[in-house]
């Protein structure tokens, strides 16, 4: 079987050739070709001898992710199912953000494991068994397919890039960190991390290795209930961090980063929507520099939830802005095609 070459390191990369009878410096222009110009095949590097694309067609392969299915929401937002080589199959989100009348965003939502071990109560994805882990270049080329629909669809690139798709990241740690490398580096796409957030539902114990690498990349915690009583309920990884335990892995990250946390907090009809609700989210919220994303809850078959009404909102967020929290009410996108936060599954249409 080939050898996948994209697992393969610069420098594991030139030991090959140079092994092989090629010269060295051969290494990295295939390395520009598969991180930069996001070849999906030995054919596309035109600047190698067809002898030398023949001798890593021998040896090598690339397994490009392709789009399965295609959807556009009618406000614009685009889900993709991607197919990866072994069949599986994973969702992608664009999301094109207006400003008075003007594109102002363009950002890609991307998956980092095929389904989710976390079973969290409101999201579709949990209640998928978790097939597998993605590789750094699957999740690469997840950004690359949803950037060319920007640039095809709406004449703009990719501005933001969220880790927010089905899996959860910080189980895949390795392989996500490599892909924002790949990202983010001079020798792949370029972009800055600062325009990048990963989404977890709440591992401890790697968020502090978060703050030990000492990334750039921003940080979103899926919070959803500021009291272990209610998050234990509707997020069964809580029983194992508790919010005393995430408290202070937060302050860790923050004090080895200086990056805010940004919470996210579905607002639930009658479970985590009052005013007593908002107050152990504000006092959350001060053990650790931060903004609150309040979502808007997108319904699901597998449960019952409800999302708040709009007088209910109003008073959870004007509080916690009463308190010099800064909030933001994020409207869904996409709800239409299940593309929506917590609605990727990975249906058929």
């Amino acid at each position: 079987m080939k050898q996948d070459i994209r697992k393969l390191t610069a420098v594991q990369l030139k030991d090959w050739f140079t092994k092989n009878g090629e010269q060295g410096f051969r290494a990295k222009q295939v390395h520009e070709w598969l991180w930069k110009k996001s070849a999906s095949s030995f054919e596309q590097m035109t600047n190698l001898s067809l002898s030398t694309r023949e001798v890593l067609n021998a040896n090598f392969e690339i397994r490009p992710l392709t789009v399965d299915q295609q959807q556009k929401s009618n406000d614009g937002t685009i889900k993709s199912s991607f197919k990866l080589f072994d069949g599986n199959l994973v969702e992608g989100v664009l999301i094109p953000a207006l400003r008075n009348d003007d594109l102002d965003r363009m950002t890609a939502c991307v998956s980092s494991q095929v389904g989710c071990s976390l079973t969290c109560k409101f999201c579709a994805t949990g209640y998928m068994d978790r097939k597998r882990n993605l590789d750094a270049a699957e999740i690469y080329d997840q950004v690359v397919a949803i950037d060319r629909q920007a640039k095809e669809n709406y004449d703009a690139p990719l501005t933001n890039i969220v880790y927010m798709g089905m899996g959860e990241p910080l189980l895949n740690y390795k392989n996500v960190l490599e892909s924002v490398d790949r990202i983010t580096s001079p020798d792949g796409l370029g972009m800055s991390p600062k325009r990048i957030t990963v989404s977890t539902a709440g591992i401890a114990k790697m968020i502090r290795q978060l703050g030990d690498d000492a990334v750039k990349f921003n940080l979103a915690l899926s919070l959803h209930a500021a009291n272990d009583q209610k998050r234990d309920q509707i997020m069964p990884i809580n029983e194992s961090n508790t919010l005393e335990a995430l408290g202070d892995a937060l302050a860790y990250f923050y004090k080895k980063t200086g990056t805010r946390i940004t919470f996210e907090y579905i607002l639930f009809y009658n479970f985590n929507d009052t005013l007593q609700d908002a107050q152990e989210l504000w006092k959350f919220t001060k053990r650790v520099p931060a903004k609150v994303n309040i979502i808007e809850y997108n319904p699901i078959a597998e449960a019952n939830f409800k999302n708040t009404d709009p007088q209910t909102l109003d008073k959870f967020a004007g509080y916690l802005e009463s308190k010099g929290v800064i909030v933001n009410v994020r409207r869904s996108r996409g709800k239409d095609i299940d593309a929506a936060c917590g609605q990727l599954a990975g249906k058929k249409v």
